[in-house]
């Protein structure tokens, strides 16, 4: 479904990635594992347009997408959920749900998408009225989950998935995680919680100054001695 070859990317005249391959295929879970300041958001920022590739090729669903603008990207099949969430504060829950269907026009179909992600998470229809900017960590995460189903993604990328929030809400949203996946989307995550990726997903990628280190099935990596040591502390 995407693939990533030989890609460099960064940020004006400082490269943060070098020569990175990766490839998620339909119906799995992908996780990319690493340190603070590894490459990992923007490895994901330019799958989806927001970073300049300046070698290399993104391929989705067979069609080289690299160079595309974020809008183009998201209406071609790729949801982003980013870290920090960045939902509209001063917009209703409803408001930020609906901000993620921007790009389309079958209304019938953005209701029903609307009362799928509602569905999956109770809490949001409960509070669809109130300003995103007051909810709890974990509500804002599910709101920013939901605005990324709202573009009826076949790719769904989320960025910190736990981030700052208690295990109980982890643990919630990893179950949301997994129904999605059942019900045909496939998912690439970003996780700082190794553990946690690595008993999510199907298969992972290390990402160590910039560069792929390490990848396999995500018990292979679990077990791997560099792994257990740098990231899990045993």
């Amino acid at each position: 479904m995407l693939a990533v070859d030989n890609l460099d990317a960064g940020y004006g005249e400082a490269q943060v990635l070098w020569d990175v391959g990766l490839e998620v295929r339909s119906g799995e879970i992908v996780a990319i594992l690493g340190a603070n300041g590894a490459g990992k958001s923007t490895l994901l920022a330019a799958i989806t347009g927001l970073v300049p590739v300046r070698r290399g090729s993104v391929t989705f669903d067979g069609e080289n997408i690299t160079g595309w603008s974020p809008e183009r990207i998201v209406a071609r099949g790729i949801g982003h959920v980013p870290q920090g969430r960045r939902l509209f504060g001063g917009l209703s829950v409803l408001d930020n749900l609906l901000m993620g269907a921007f790009h389309r026009s079958d209304s019938s179909g953005v209701r029903e998408d609307l009362e799928r992600v509602l569905a999956l998470f109770p809490r949001l229809s409960e509070r669809r009225g109130q300003l995103a900017g007051r909810l709890s960590g974990g509500e804002q995460q599910m709101c920013a989950i939901g605005r990324g189903l709202m573009g009826k993604p076949k790719l769904l990328v989320v960025d910190e998935l736990s981030l700052g929030l208690a295990p109980i809400v982890v643990e919630q949203l990893l179950e949301v995680l997994a129904s999605l996946r059942k019900q045909g989307t496939t998912l690439l995550i970003v996780e700082q919680d190794v553990l946690v990726a690595l008993e999510t997903a199907d298969r992972a990628y290390v990402l160590e100054t910039g560069r792929v280190t390490l990848s396999g099935p995500a018990a292979e990596i679990a077990a791997d001695p560099h792994v257990k040591t740098a990231y899990l502390g045993i």
